[in-house]
């Protein structure tokens, strides 16, 4: 029973790839990115954040929104880390609010979230990673996330960059050819140009770069607290380590003077 399970599961995991590329209509190619948050010791570039975040309001918050980020989050340690007065004039300068007390809209502040953007149907990004994170690249069931650590992250750096720059009309809508989107083809068009956005810091502003910016950004979004998650598994870890030679030492010192010795019978 048990070998006719094991070559049942096997046969599985050998067509879930070729049923994903049937489905889609043609295989993803995802990148592989050398995020700085990848590993079991990565973390967040705060710079890169603050980069991505940059990126977020200037292009990517005309049609998305982030409406399960609070915009306090971004002077968290670990994530953007403005300081808070910098958070006040964000929230103020690039964000309203519906307030219900008002019946009327407001400048956002700190308590309050980034604002839903539903007016084109685009979906909103404060998950995006995390949703994508066990996509099925070429090996399915998001085995690349496991052993070459291509998540979600991945998936949007290469969406962004993965336009070839061929379009075509299908009932009555442009789609965009892309290489990493299921199927080959968005009805999203290409939203990042070469010089799109100007660093404060003078970074490099090509699409490749921004891309990656932007992705990091939005894996925080995902995962504010990976870094903390991390963290408590690596004390849990050493925790169990250490647990386990103490039983290992005891059970040795319990056993070791009746070992090899024989019962007498009465």
């Amino acid at each position: 029973m048990f070998k006719k399970l094991a070559i049942s599961t096997a046969l599985s995991l050998a067509l879930v790839p070729a049923a994903v590329i049937a489905a889609g209509g043609g295989e993803q190619h995802i990148e592989d990115v050398d995020f700085s948050f990848e590993g079991p010791f990565g973390t967040y570039d705060q710079n890169q954040l603050q980069r991505g975040l940059q990126i977020y309001t200037e292009v990517c918050s005309a049609c998305h929104g982030l409406k399960y980020v609070p915009l306090r989050t971004l002077a968290d340690e670990g994530g953007p880390e403005l300081p808070m007065d910098q958070v006040r004039a964000y929230a103020a300068e690039n964000f309203e609010v519906f307030d219900a007390e008002l019946d009327d809209y407001r400048p956002a502040t700190p308590v309050d979230h980034f604002p839903a953007n539903t007016a084109i149907g685009a979906p909103d990004l404060s998950v995006m990673a995390k949703a994508r994170a066990g996509f099925h690249g070429p090996y399915g069931l998001g085995i690349n996330q496991m052993f070459k650590g291509m998540g979600g992250a991945e998936y949007i750096a290469s969406l962004l960059t993965g336009y070839t720059g061929h379009e075509k009309e299908e009932a009555g809508s442009i789609l965009y050819e892309n290489t990493a989107f299921p199927g080959g083809w968005i009805s999203m068009g290409p939203p990042l140009f070469d010089e799109h956005v100007e660093f404060r810091d003078g970074h490099a502003n090509d699409v490749h770069h921004m891309a990656e910016d932007v992705s990091a950004f939005l894996m925080w979004t995902a995962e504010p607290k990976l870094m903390a998650r991390k963290q408590a598994g690596f004390v849990g870890v050493m925790i169990l380590l250490i647990l386990s030679v103490l039983l290992y030492l005891t059970n040795k010192r319990i056993w070791a003077p009746l070992k090899g010795k024989k019962v007498k019978q009465g």
